[in-house]
């Protein structure tokens, strides 16, 4: 009889593959309110391991870490107009606390503009205080209506930096920094996730915002997903605020903002992107585990061994587990350390031992082979590099090999519909197009200019959009 599988194979339900998976490699459960979440130990090494990675990306851009209150008075939303209208379906609002009424209400954040906005009015008083550039890691919380662990969650982690500038052009290459040198840079060279690096239409972007910078993923189905955002704010918020700075020349004069974040979505990213029909595949670079190194039998030679290599692989700088549970059957925690993802599996037993071998299984591009124990420390490194890049490298296949060049809205549709992604001339679709797109469920993920660089207008000429189906 054919054995079960672990998971659902992906061809036959992807959702349900994702779901399966995030349950079997103990990643995260659902939390006791709909649409919330449980991050379990595994899970959450992934997100501090993405935290590690972006901060040391945000900081080498000059922000700086700090921290503003999850409750915001419901009257600070109502400041600008376009900002409140955008987020009041996703919005909670705390009406009671302390067993009484509030005076007036409290938003729970669900994004951080506004306040912000309140403390820089107060901080900037010259042209000496700018940039002034901010970031905070921390929860918020949007009422989702139909809620997926990871990517859409009522309550989710994330960073979101917010700057003020002197003049727009400063403000406008900052926002581009980020988009390029943090968020890019991140997601190509660590997670292993080949990007497009586009701008939102109107109707997509930020609300409040002049103009939304994305980075957009093909997922194993084909479908899209935005994996960060970087956005202009323009002076919308600093007039709303009444943000000012005095310029060298003695004048008065508003700030120039931007705002971008990154959440906990990454997860889910980095699961749909990579994932297999046997588990997650983590990228080395990212992986909080690079190396397990398991011990078949409880024999006292072995575990000393098994040891020792995790020693010597530990103080060559591979992130690495030794698993010694020899009580839990071998094939079951191999199994499991399959479904993690974990880069590496070093498995050690006594005939291994015998031989001076250890057998080397590769997640990544999968198969196994017998090793030197004494040659481990010397090619894991190049292993590891050489894995991460297939990654990319597979990631790039997928999303070029599916993604067709078409002129009609009918072929948009098509191509979308059927597990991929379409480019077509903004001027062949414009915003009437784009709606008749939505009554599909395609979107426009976001216009790149003929030649795949960010433009510089919604309107430039040769503007491309980039539609797909997404989550």
């Amino acid at each position: 009889m054919a054995k079960e599988p672990v998971l659902t194979p992906r061809a036959d339900d992807f959702p349900r593959w994702y779901q399966d998976l995030i349950s079997k490699a103990e990643l995260a459960d659902n939390g006791p309110v709909r649409g919330t979440m449980v991050i379990r130990p595994y899970g959450y090494g992934l997100w501090e391991r993405m935290q590690q990675e972006m901060d040391a990306r945000i900081k080498e851009a000059g922000a700086q870490n700090a921290y503003f209150p999850l409750f915001i008075p419901q009257s600070y939303l109502t400041r600008e107009a376009e900002h409140v209208e955008g987020f009041a379906p996703e919005l909670a609002v705390v009406t009671h606390a302390g067993g009484k009424e509030l005076e007036e209400p409290v938003v729970v954040r669900p994004t951080s503009e506004t306040i912000v906005n309140d403390y820089f009015s107060k901080w900037i008083q010259s042209y000496r205080d700018l940039p002034l550039l901010i970031n905070q890691w921390a929860n918020v919380v949007r009422w989702e209506m139909r809620p997926r662990v990871f990517l859409r969650t009522t309550e989710f982690l994330w960073q979101e930096g917010h700057t003020a500038h002197a003049t727009y052009e400063d403000a406008r290459d900052y926002a581009a920094h980020i988009h390029e040198k943090v968020y890019a840079d991140f997601m190509v060279n660590v997670l292993g996730i080949d990007v497009v690096l586009g701008r939102k239409t109107p109707g997509e972007r930020f609300a409040g915002a002049v103009n939304t910078l994305t980075l957009e993923a093909m997922m194993g189905d084909g479908k899209a997903l935005q994996m960060g955002t970087s956005h202009e704010l323009g002076q919308n918020f600093a007039k709303a605020f009444n943000t000012r700075y005095v310029s060298r020349d003695g004048r008065q004069e508003l700030v120039w903002q931007t705002s971008w974040g990154s959440s906990t979505r990454m997860v889910g990213g980095l699961i749909m992107s990579h994932g297999d029909d046997s588990g997650l595949r983590v990228p080395p670079r990212l992986a909080p585990v690079q190396a397990v190194v398991l011990a078949i039998k409880g024999d006292d030679a072995v575990l000393a061994k098994v040891h020792e290599i995790g020693d010597r692989l530990k103080a060559a700088g591979v992130r690495v587990r030794v698993d010694d549970r020899t009580d839990t059957p071998f094939g079951r925690r191999a199994v499991d350390w399959e479904l993690k993802g974990v880069p590496v599996r070093i498995e050690v037993g006594p005939r291994d031992l015998e031989n001076g071998t250890a057998m080397l299984a590769r997640r990544i591009p999968g198969g196994k082979e017998p090793v030197a124990i004494d040659s481990l420390v010397r090619l894991l490194p190049a292993v590891l590099e050489e894995d991460q890049a297939l990654l990319l490298t597979q990631s790039r296949e997928r999303r070029e090999s599916r993604t067709s060049e078409v002129s009609t809205i009918g072929e948009a549709v098509e191509a979308a519909v059927a597990g991929g992604w379409a480019r077509i001339p903004w001027a062949n679709l414009g915003e009437e197009g784009e709606a008749e797109l939505a009554a599909h469920a395609v979107t426009v993920r976001c216009l790149v200019a003929e030649d795949g660089s960010v433009p510089g207008s919604d309107d430039a000429p040769g503007n491309v959009a980039v539609v797909a189906r997404a989550y």
